[in-house]
């Protein structure tokens, strides 16, 4: 029996794969950032090798997944429980910055703000489809202007006056910037400006209509950037707070909601062990053509058997995989089962 059991939050996202473990007290104890690079099974298995070179099975106490590609990592990793990044996010603020009412997370690829009332989600809203107030566009940025993403923060708290640069589209913002290059402003200028057009770009298109209230935290990884940390800081006239982990904040989430469920549950986990970093684990994909929805239907094999479908609307796919488990079963393992 282990005494001290660590529980595994997972979060899978078009940019990065995070892996956290947490002890009985929610604290963390192992925080991997690897990049997802497309291939989020690849880098789901690289995390638990790495895990796996320092941890045992018996140490896992319970598993959680979140992130676009949850259902994906909870097949590979037999997850105990499988939830949205909006609650994942939101656990993990509610239990580092006891009382927040308003989280700001900034990604590589979306953005989202949460509002809590009593530790509970009361409203939310994201952005999937502008790149003007990402991650990425502060990354290109950067690589544009010659500096590393860390000087660029740095910069931009240097500035006197930052310039007013257009940020409702990445590319009206990419040109105002040259713009004002060329007219002679400082770099420090520049670059302050920008993050204030990434700010003014945020509130406008996920905070219009909503009423932001202290406490705040800012998490994802462009919360690492101060001068995005001071812009926010400047527009709602509040001190913004960043967690120490705040580029993992959504597997810290289901790490915690992994230990929940799991003491739920008569502390039984699903784990299936460190050794599915080994396997060989095919994802497959198709149309289906039965009627004019068209479902596109995701289905994942392991070592040439099949263990999960998802994505058909009517569960007819589903359906049949569980019927045809249920028709392989062992008379004697039914029989035991039925006891």
């Amino acid at each position: 029996m282990v005494k001290d059991l660590l529980y595994l939050g997972v979060d899978v996202g078009s940019v990065s794969t995070n892996l956290v473990l947490i002890d009985k007290w929610g604290d963390v104890k192992e925080a991997l950032y690897l990049r997802t690079q497309g291939r989020p099974l690849e880098t789901i298995q690289r995390g638990l090798a790495n895990l796996a070179e320092r941890y045992e099975d018996h140490q896992i106490g319970g598993v959680g997944t979140t992130g676009s590609a949850r259902t994906l990592a909870s097949v590979v990793l037999g997850a105990d429980v499988v939830k949205n990044e909006i609650t994942a996010h939101a656990v993990a603020a509610s239990r580092l910055v006891p009382g927040v009412r308003t989280i700001l997370e900034i990604g590589g690829q979306d953005s989202k703000l949460i509002l809590l009332k009593d530790g509970v989600v009361s409203d939310f809203s994201m952005n999937t489809v502008c790149a003007a107030g990402t991650g990425s566009f502060l990354d290109q940025q950067a690589a544009r202007l010659q500096i590393s993403i860390e000087e660029f923060g740095e910069l931009a708290v240097k500035s006197n006056h930052a310039v007013r640069i257009a940020g409702r589209c990445s590319v009206f913002a990419e040109s105002d910037m040259i713009h004002k290059q060329q007219m002679g402003h400082s770099l420090s200028d520049i670059v302050a400006g920008l993050c204030e057009a990434l700010v003014r770009n945020f509130l406008n298109n996920l905070g219009k209509g909503k009423k932001l209230e202290a406490p705040m935290v800012f998490q994802g990884g462009v919360a690492a950037n101060v001068g995005m940390r001071q812009a926010f800081e400047k527009a709602l006239g509040h001190e913004i707070f960043i967690p120490e982990h705040h580029k993992v904040m959504g597997a810290v989430g289901s790490a915690l909601l992994a230990q929940e469920t799991v003491n739920h549950a008569g502390g039984f986990t699903q784990f299936k062990g460190f050794s599915m970093a080994e396997e060989q684990i095919v994802a497959n994909s198709w149309e289906c053509g039965d009627c004019p929805n068209l479902c596109e239907v995701i289905e994942i094999q392991e070592a040439g058997q099949l263990l999960a479908r998802w994505g058909d609307r009517c569960g007819k796919w589903e359906n049949a995989l569980a019927v045809a488990r249920s028709e392989t079963v062992p008379e004697a393992q039914v029989q035991t089962a039925g006891q």
